[in-house]
């Protein structure tokens, strides 16, 4: 799990055990599951094909974060500072955040929490219409606030 002096809300290492496991619904989109080798987590996503290819067996790193910036200030109520608005440009001029080191990035934002028992819960998020649920022990998703805006980081 991440450091308290981090942006970083969840971060593990997962295990593709299919995709597109109900059929495939559209050209470029898949959707995977996946266990995780640390935190005994279960995720369904779903995923650009063409940016970040995948198949079945494959071990991917994956993370949330509150923000991209390396560094873990927080300033203003909504939890973003000015550093955050720009960290990111298309033009590559902006500063470099934790984007850098990732193969894969989608900004969302998590809308729901259903807690199945009391030690078991799934977040779920969506990431412009591309869907993630995370399923495990709460205690290794206390920092996924309900509302709060995320980003997904993954790399091979």
């Amino acid at each position: 799990m991440a450091s308290a002096a981090s942006n970083i809300v969840f971060d593990d290492i997962f295990t593709i055990s299919s995709i597109d496991k109900e059929g495939k619904k559209f050209d470029r989109v898949s959707r995977l599951q996946a266990h995780s080798k640390n935190n005994d987590m279960d995720m369904t996503l779903d995923f650009n094909t063409e940016l970040f290819p995948l198949k079945t067996g494959d071990h991917f790193s994956f993370s949330l974060a509150s923000s991209l910036s390396r560094n873990p200030h927080t300033n203003n109520p909504d939890g973003t500072t000015e550093e955050d608005e720009h960290i990111w440009r298309p033009d590559g001029k902006g500063q470099r955040g934790i984007e850098e080191d990732y193969d894969y990035v989608m900004f969302g934002k998590v809308y729901k929490f259903d807690g199945n028992t009391q030690e078991i819960v799934t977040a779920y998020a969506s990431f412009g219409g591309l869907l993630m649920s995370l399923t495990g022990s709460f205690r290794h998703m206390t920092n996924v606030v309900l509302g709060d805006p995320i980003y997904l980081l993954m790399r091979y």
